[in-house]
């Protein structure tokens, strides 16, 4: 069996295959096509939803981990798609180099993040697929192909970006980094009436804005990251542990464990963790500040909004768990990102804002989940692909101005369906004969 991190998606594939390089999935590939199997590629398993499981032949590129250029004068890092972002980072400071924006975990491969749209914070900044000028797949037919931002016609890079594991087997990214630099990651407690109201002029204002809205509380938890001209202060090995291991995972798990034991108590856990919060200053290398340890096994559903929408959102997600008596430990999250063109990208074409909600592990989430779902759906909401949601191909086709644009590059890549699995099948359909694919929109 292959399980998710959360622990609640897995699969039993007829053949799990570990390749090395580009000629052996290529070889995978051809035994999965004598055997009649579909292929699919699962990253660290960071993803909620069953979008890497296959009953059929599942890669895993745990042996393709390798930085494999790196050009100081450009700023541009070829990389194998099975690094982990964690090691990315690693190896990019070795160089001065870092990524411009990063979500809170960095356990994923870099291919898993780029295909599920993957993001950070920050209002004037996009999310890691735009960070990729390059996207090297491998195609059904064991054939290789670059897409690239210099294409005469882009539209395959416009796709592989945000591809969902659709296309092929991403064996390599080349990603546009930027020189090194320092943060200043402020936490700190606040109204929550307060932070709505403001929140697009908060988020503006910084770098990087984010905050933590706990159901049955009135004070929000916000983080704001800040770049400054000054060189990184890590903090002690004991510090560290004390606030990353101590106070946000392992006693946030014991109230997640009393609330789930006790659920009418909930309220009262959350204003307790928010109480406990308090304010922390920490300055130091980027990729330090964006990730966070995640101890805490949970499962997640997040949406895209209008950002002019998202304060809105919020509110009535907080006061659905009110109404509808929801027992949820876990805060909501809210964070920005600036429009991008990638034709599957839940920020595409749009000024965005991410609200997030989480169900610690072993407790009832779909009803939670559902009903949330039902106000982003009113919103314009586009859900996050590595994320879970109850979304269809009919009911997603809407949402994206160049959906059939991508539907034409699938259909042109992957013809004969090999990298269909039922999650695919469920929000793409089944492919289209390559000629057959609507094209509604035709913008090269």
């Amino acid at each position: 069996m292959w399980r998710n991190w959360a622990g609640d998606e897995g699969c039993a594939p007829a053949a799990h295959e570990r390749p090395g390089s580009v000629a052996e999935i290529a070889a995978a590939l051809e035994r999965a096509a004598v055997a009649g199997q579909g292929v699919h590629v699962a990253g660290s398993g960071h993803s909620f939803s069953d979008v890497a499981c296959t009953d059929g032949s599942l890669l895993t590129l745990e042996r393709m981990a390798r930085v494999l250029d790196v050009d100081h004068a450009s700023g541009l890092v070829r990389v194998e798609g099975g690094i982990t972002i964690r090691a990315l980072n690693a190896a990019l400071a070795v160089h001065g180099l870092a990524l411009e924006n990063l979500g809170d975990i960095d356990a994923q491969t870099i291919a898993g993040a780029i295909s599920t749209a993957t993001h950070g914070t920050g209002a004037g900044l996009r999310n890691l697929s735009a960070q990729a000028e390059a996207v090297e797949l491998v195609l059904a037919d064991g054939s290789s192909l670059t897409c690239s931002s210099q294409d005469a016609d882009p539209s395959s890079y416009l796709a592989a970006r945000v591809s969902v594991g659709s296309l092929g087997v991403i064996a390599a990214v080349t990603l546009r980094c930027v020189p090194a630099f320092t943060l200043r990651g402020v936490d700190r407690p606040a109204p929550l009436g307060e932070t709505l109201d403001r929140l697009d002029e908060l988020g503006e204002a910084s770098d990087h804005f984010e905050l933590y809205a706990f159901p049955h509380c009135d004070t929000a938890l916000t983080r704001t990251n800040t770049r400054v001209e000054e060189p990184p202060r890590p903090r002690s090995q004991a510090r560290a542990y004390a606030q990353d291991v101590l106070l946000t995972n392992r006693a946030f798990h014991a109230f997640c464990l009393a609330g789930r034991a006790l659920p009418r108590f909930i309220p009262a856990f959350n204003r307790t963790v928010v109480r406990l919060a308090g304010t922390s200053v920490r300055v130091d290398r980027s990729d330090r500040i964006f990730a966070s340890p995640r101890l805490v096994r949970f499962t997640e559903m997040e949406y895209a909004l209008p950002r002019e929408r998202t304060a809105d959102a919020v509110r009535r997600v907080l006061a659905l768990v009110e109404q509808r008596g929801f027992h949820v430990p876990f805060p909501i999250e809210v964070r920005t990102v600036a429009p991008d063109d990638a034709l599957l990208s839940p920020a595409h074409e749009r000024a965005t804002g991410y609200v997030a909600v989480h169900m610690f592990e072993g407790m009832a989430w779909e009803p939670y989940f559902r009903a949330v779902e039902a106000v982003m759906d009113e919103l314009g909401g586009r859900p996050h692909w590595g994320k879970r949601h109850f979304q269809t191909a009919e009911t997603l086709r809407p949402r994206y101005p160049r959906w059939d644009d991508f539907q034409a590059v699938r259909a042109r890549l992957d013809p004969h369906g090999r990298f269909v699995n039922a999650h695919a099948e469920r929000i793409f359909g089944p492919p289209a004969p390559f000629g057959m694919a609507a094209t509604s929109s035709a913008r090269p």
